[in-house]
């Protein structure tokens, strides 16, 4: 059970990835695991509704589960933080200083670049705008910002024909750390929105090495719009994994890392 000293946003957060991990939850359920009142879970609720993360009902709340649906940048923010920051301290351990590297938009990526402080000599290319101020602030690592056109409440911007065939396109870095919406054995990694499926593709070409960062909650299901196949992957940076599923990834050449 909960501690019931938790500050009111950090319940928000624990409730936000409860709901999300089981797909629903009751008024009642919520009320025992925070030890707070009905009143405050349906506060709490009605706040989290506000920002799209999940949607009230009678005596509760769920998720939407839609392959065409995505969570903006802020309702990812509140899902499954600590598993992102335990794969970003295990993808930091891939980052050799001097490395070219490439991060994806998204809010495991971001964790990871929080850590980039850690090494030195560092080419960034990103097209993640939350990404790029934190990166600034170091002055050993070299940003590279992409161009293209700017996806709106995902605060990144997506490639365009001109953006690729120009200065992107001769590009080449050693490692990718892409993010993904949903990872799967029979599509591979995939995302809601074409674009942004579009965008990974020639991300992904860049790179000599392939690295998703991929939450345990993502396994096993499909989104709309593929981006790389699990021929394409490298490595696979997740936060827990069974053995069956260690198993056949390996066996598809696939390196598994899991933080200790």
């Amino acid at each position: 059970m909960t501690e019931p000293s938790l500050f009111a946003e950090e319940r928000k957060q624990r409730i936000a990835e409860l709901v999300v991990r089981h797909r629903k939850a009751t008024v009642a359920e919520l009320c025992r695991e925070f030890r707070v009142s009905g009143a405050t879970i349906r506060n709490d609720l009605r706040d989290l509704q506000g920002t799209g993360v999940l949607v009230r009902t009678h005596g509760g709340a769920m998720v939407q589960s839609k392959t065409g649906l995505e969570a903006d940048s802020h309702q990812k923010e509140v899902c499954h933080l600590e598993a992102k920051r335990r794969i970003a301290e295990a993808a930091i351990e891939l980052v050799d200083d001097g490395d070219t590297i490439l991060l994806d938009t998204g809010t495991t990526t971001l964790e990871l670049a929080r850590l980039l402080h850690r090494r030195r000599n560092l080419t960034v290319v990103t097209n993640d705008l939350p990404i790029a101020l934190v990166l600034e602030e170091h002055e050993s690592l070299t940003v590279v910002v992409m161009g293209g056109v700017l996806r709106q409440r995902f605060h990144c911007t997506l490639l365009s024909g001109a953006a690729w065939s120009g200065t992107l396109a001769g590009l080449t870095v050693d490692k990718a750390f892409l993010g993904v919406n949903c990872l799967s054995f029979d599509k591979g990694a995939t995302t809601p929105d074409l674009r942004h499926a579009e965008t990974k593709t020639l991300m992904a070409r860049m790179a000599v090495s392939l690295i998703l960062l991929c939450d345990r909650s993502k396994f096993g299901v499909t989104s709309f719009a593929r981006f790389a196949a699990l021929e394409d992957i490298d490595t696979l940076v997740t936060d827990r994994i069974e053995p069956e599923e260690r198993e056949a990834l390996e066996g598809r050449g696939i390196a598994i890392v899991v933080p200790r």
